[in-house]
């Protein structure tokens, strides 16, 4: 009897031990399985989320951003700052737009934007904050379009101004001539002898297109425009027919 219990119990001893193991041994291949997947996904899951830090722009940032200093942070790469938010940084591609009236690249005596390269972005952001409006989608610039001297910030001739709205102030009329674009919400005309007269748009603003602001040019008839759809054909040059009122056109439209 005591040799069959010693021998029941020697039998039991040893499938628990090799149960013990097994589970050993299976925590043992999880643990590992679970340390090399940690280690293989971790570096980059850190790297990609260091980079989201970094550049501010993980969470796809989308807006625009008005009368803000550009300034240089690495290629391809720029800070916006303007007052009262917070610093976004930003990128830049073969896309994005970028517009000069002098200090990026242009005349800053000239009448229209003038389209730069990255290149002369970058040159004159490393020289110091070159005051412009960007307009971002998803983190990168889809515009970059630096402000005339007369319509920066703290400026005499900032639009609001007695100064800045000097040119413009008072004048009524019609016009008949190519229109150019000027700084946001202003753009010039020029009659058939060369004169530029400048002038702003508001909400209040009729635009009317035949193809080349908006609408087809086979139509029949003028259809009604956005001022962002002026403001691209302006940067290039469009005729047109416009109506001022103190300075602000009531009514353009383009030439059929």
């Amino acid at each position: 009897m005591n040799r069959r219990l010693r021998k029941a119990l020697v039998v039991t001893t040893a499938i628990t031990a090799g149960l013990l193991m097994t589970a050993c041994q299976n925590e043992d291949v999880d643990g590992n399985a679970s340390a090399a997947s940690s280690s293989s996904s971790s570096p980059a899951a850190s790297a990609k989320g260091a980079e989201a830090v970094a550049s501010g722009t993980g969470k796809g940032v989308s807006g625009s951003f008005k009368n803000g200093k550009v300034t240089h942070l690495a290629p391809g790469k720029y800070i916006v700052s303007v007052p009262g938010r917070t610093d976004q940084a930003f990128f830049v591609s073969e896309d994005t737009e970028i517009w000069g009236a002098g200090g990026i690249c242009g005349d800053a005596k000239g009448q229209s934007a003038t389209e730069c390269t990255e290149a002369e972005l970058e040159a004159a952001a490393k020289k110091g904050a070159v005051s412009a409006d960007v307009e971002m989608k998803d983190g990168a610039a889809v515009s970059v379009t630096e402000q005339p001297a007369g319509e920066q910030p703290g400026s005499a001739e900032q639009p609001g101004s007695a100064e800045g709205v000097a040119e413009g102030k008072g004048v009524n009329g019609t016009w008949f001539g190519n229109v150019s674009y000027l700084a946001p919400g202003k753009y010039t005309v020029s009659d058939i002898k060369g004169v530029e007269q400048a002038f702003f748009v508001s909400e209040d603003t009729e635009i009317w297109g035949a193809g080349d602001i908006c609408g087809d040019a086979e139509g029949q008839s003028a259809t009604e425009c956005t001022e962002a759809e002026l403001e691209r054909a302006a940067r290039k040059g469009v005729g047109a027919e416009v109506t001022l009122s103190n300075g602000i056109a009531t009514r353009i439209v383009e030439d059929a």
